[in-house]
């Protein structure tokens, strides 16, 4: 493919968006753009982040969308929340680009647990549901949105009387067998042919706002294939597709939803060497794939991440080497992320080290390209850091006296090593 195609993420501050960045922020096909309604994270993410388009229910997303794509001259829109993939499977024809989507009838469908629950009914990997209290033989039960993701809205009812509280809140609810044992999701790709070929069931061991903070790869069994295996027989996936399911009081698993999109968590089955947005964009290039998967045991866990956005303005970086370049005999992986990120800007480095060895030679040992720097300074046990730095600078050492002298005397923005986070520019 000649061209790298321009592909718009929205709404792009979504876990699902963020997965979708990563395994595809490194493609030479590919070129991100982000889009969102509210201010978020996306615009610490993304290089380029349209903000302020109308919520995914308003009649004006699509004009809007629409100026985007035509702003940004966007080929493919990649949703990234099961509302918003809904709303553009719905509005294919009236948007500017090609919507990476199953088709319509899949997404609307999987979009409703109790459309899917009728749509399979009698597939024996069902859980028990029920349509109205009169017709659950026994307590407790599970009731769920049926249109939402998550967990949210997700809980137990232990009798009659709660259920029909539940439901007078005006929401639609599925209502089914309530299922104790261990809960999966399984990831899966279904080619442009219909043939499926990925299927890789992951654990959730622990979970926040419904997704899977910490999940590893698990054996594929025969149960589990042949329930994928069966959903791919009667509904058209084109790409990526997740299933979740539990086991009963039996032991055996049962549906609980089916999303045709990019799960949050799907980054533990790319880092096994199946990446599933690429995949996906691949379909509708009308590529034909390889796949490669490693056979790894792997554990994924996630927590909150910092990101940062800073006023500073500089032209050059003054960096120390002992302990701040080089730390216990290692070197600093992290503040060298940010020297070459800081070099691609077009930033000056400059070393500044009292180093008491010959610093070329240890700079070597370290495989730390001298060339890497615009100039190495080295000073004797009594030169002055200060008179080497210019104006327009920023200084990088883990001595905080260093550090007081070069600011007091020059008046120039100073950091620790827990201090470079701020400087990393993480947008692609």
């Amino acid at each position: 493919m000649a061209d790298a195609k321009n592909i718009l993420v929205f709404p792009a501050g979504t876990e699902i968006a963020f997965e979708i960045h990563d395994a595809l922020k490194n493609s030479k096909f590919v070129k991100l753009f982000g889009a969102t309604s509210v201010p978020c994270h996306a615009e610490f993410v993304f290089q380029v982040c349209a903000s302020g388009l109308p919520f995914v229910d308003d009649p004006a997303l699509i004009p809007a969308l629409n100026h985007v794509i035509d702003t940004y001259q966007i080929d493919y829109v990649y949703p990234a929340h099961d509302s918003a993939l809904l709303r553009l499977s719905e509005e294919r024809d009236a948007l500017h680009a090609r919507v990476i989507a199953s088709p319509r009838e899949t997404v609307e469908i999987c979009r409703s647990k109790n459309k899917t629950y009728r749509f399979l009914a009698g597939a024996p990997y069902l859980p028990a549901f029920y349509f109205s209290p009169d017709s659950v033989p026994a307590y407790p039960v599970f009731i769920k949105p049926s249109v939402g993701q998550g967990s949210q809205g997700a809980r137990i009812i232990r009798d009659k009387a709660h259920l029909e509280e539940a439901l007078s809140e005006g929401e639609e609810y599925s209502i089914c067998e309530y299922l104790p044992g261990e809960e999966l999701t399984v990831d899966c790709f279904t080619d442009r042919h219909g043939a499926l070929r990925i299927v890789s069931p992951r654990s959730r061991e622990r979970i926040r706002a419904g997704i899977a903070v910490r999940s590893r790869n698990l054996p594929l069994t025969e149960e589990i294939r042949a329930i994928a295996e069966d959903l791919n027989r009667r509904f058209v996936f084109n790409g990526a597709w997740f299933f979740q399911v539990k086991k009963n009081t039996s032991g055996s698993f049962r549906l609980l939803e089916i999303a045709p999109r990019i799960a949050g968590t799907m980054g533990l089955t790319r880092n096994l060497g199946i990446n599933m947005p690429l995949l996906t964009l691949y379909n509708f290039w009308d590529m034909d794939v390889s796949l490669i998967p490693n056979q790894a045991n792997l554990l994924l866990d996630r927590a909150f991440i910092s990101r940062f956005r800073t006023d500073l303005s500089y032209s050059s970086v003054y960096v120390d080497f002992d302990d701040t370049l080089l730390v216990n005999g290692k070197v600093n992986a992290y503040l060298m992320m940010f020297l070459y990120q800081a070099l691609n800007q077009g930033k000056r480095l400059c070393l500044l080290t009292r180093h008491s060895s010959d610093i070329l030679i240890d700079l070597e040992n370290a495989c730390i390209p001298a060339s890497l720097f615009s100039e190495i300074i080295r000073l004797d046990e009594n030169g002055s850091k200060t008179d080497y730095i210019v104006p327009d600078s920023i200084f990088i050492d883990d001595s905080f006296s260093e550090r007081k002298r070069v600011h007091d005397a020059l008046g120039i923005p100073v950091f620790d090593l827990d201090m470079v986070e701020s400087l990393i520019d993480w947008r692609s």
